[in-house]
């Protein structure tokens, strides 16, 4: 889960990245840009639930 954590925390800023050298109208930078947080986002809760539970089997 780790892993999985940190590879969306990677593509969720490439989204955003993409989104914004690539869409020329705001509103769809705007709708990607929001996705891409969505998917950082989601990383993060991964990685953090992930790490949480390694750190209550040790003690």
């Amino acid at each position: 889960m780790k892993l999985a954590g940190l590879l969306l925390l990677v593509a969720g800023w490439g989204i955003v990245m993409s989104a914004v050298a690539l869409l020329p109208s705001l509103m769809g930078r705007a709708g990607f840009a929001l996705a891409g947080v969505a998917v950082e986002l989601l990383g993060l809760a991964l990685f953090v639930n992930s790490h949480l539970v390694l750190s209550a089997g040790k003690g």
